[in-house]
């Protein structure tokens, strides 16, 4: 097992897998634990917005992440019931440590769109401690939430941030759990009392597949697809099936002895590349994918039978990212075609 469990980062479809597919995402929503879809828009031969959320409609996926304001998105999302997850891109954070500029962009970009859904508005995804708008971050999440709560939206939309697992400093075993200090210091420790007193989860993008792929020696691939038949981590009396719990677990345990302990997690972006790199395939990234959204439902060890709001990354492949691999996360081809079945069992 692993020390660390950091991350960095011809289709025949009948009816009936069609249907196991939207029963997959569309059947969490009874259990609090409703499963989104990353929508990313690096690539050339994508479909409309508006064509993409009619696809989110026939196959009833009910949440949707997008990673920078987008006019003919939100026009697209108009009057639809799918709830956007909306990240402000990091290098717009220094223009935002402003109000002004803040006011102006919860103006142009959430309130002129009042029939749109908003959910979560991300500011900054990733962002490492040496980066120079790093200092920004923290005052961009206060001034959009101003913004928001003068607007009357505080209890409609909540302002958090996303995290990689990369920002924990010791991940094994899970309740050993704890932030790197570079990370605390240059903006993590605001974020949590942020966070904490403004009732907003903590963002964490959770990737078994970063693990697995950079320590194959000593990180099973059953236990990073969800597939190991028993126990794989034993740390006190908890018991690790898969690794998915384990980098979560890690991280409430971080929060914990970082003063966010009441926080929740939800999962802002997991999945597994079905071609480019190590261990990938289509029945990898079925199996993950199918085993993801199933289990999530359930919570995790450390806190059973809550169930994790998870975005699954993502939509389409994209074909303007690199390495390879990083072109092949999609459910669907840029076709609108699933790119593999899901089953349920």
């Amino acid at each position: 097992m692993a020390q660390s469990h950091s991350s960095g980062k011809g289709f025949s479809i009948m009816t009936s897998t069609i249907l196991i597919f939207v029963l997959l995402i569309a059947s969490t929503s009874t259990t609090g634990a409703q499963s989104g879809v990353c929508y990313g828009r690096l690539g050339n031969d994508l479909p409309s917005p508006r064509e993409v959320v009619d696809l989110f409609k026939q196959y009833n996926f009910r949440r949707m992440r997008i990673y920078g304001s987008d006019p003919e998105v939100f026009q697209a999302l108009r009057g639809s019931n799918i709830e956007l997850f909306l990240d402000v891109p990091n290098n717009e954070l220094q223009k935002l440590s402003n109000q002004d500029n803040a006011n102006k962009w919860v103006q142009d970009n959430i309130k002129s769109y009042n029939n749109v859904k908003f959910r979560y508005i991300s500011v900054g995804n990733e962002v490492k401690p040496d980066y120079s708008f790093a200092q920004f971050l923290v005052p961009a999440m206060q001034n959009i939430q101003r913004a928001i709560s003068a607007a009357g939206l505080g209890n409609q939309i909540k302002v958090s941030t996303a995290i990689e697992t990369g920002a924990l400093q010791e991940s094994f075993p899970p309740s050993k759990g704890s932030f790197n200090v570079t990370y605390r210091r240059a903006y993590l420790d605001n974020v949590i009392k942020f966070l904490v007193s403004n009732g907003s989860p903590l963002l964490v993008n959770v990737y078994t597949y970063f693990a697995y792929a950079g320590n194959t020696r000593d990180i099973r691939l059953d236990y990073a697809l969800f597939t190991a038949p028993s126990v794989v981590v034993n740390d006190g009396n908890l018991g690790y099936q898969n690794l998915f719990d384990a980098m979560v677990d890690a991280v409430y345990s971080a929060l914990e002895k970082a003063g966010g302990g009441s926080l929740n997690i939800v999962v802002s972006e997991s999945g597994w590349p079905s071609a480019g790199g190590t261990a990938t395939s289509l029945d990898n990234a079925r199996t993950y994918n199918t085993n993801l959204v199933k289990h999530v439902k359930g919570g995790t060890p450390k806190r059973p039978n809550k169930p994790i709001e998870t975005y699954v990354f993502a939509m389409f492949d994209e074909n303007n990212k690199t390495p390879d691999f990083e072109k092949h996360w999609g459910l669907f081809s840029p076709t609108k075609q699933p790119k593999y079945s899901i089953n349920l069992n």
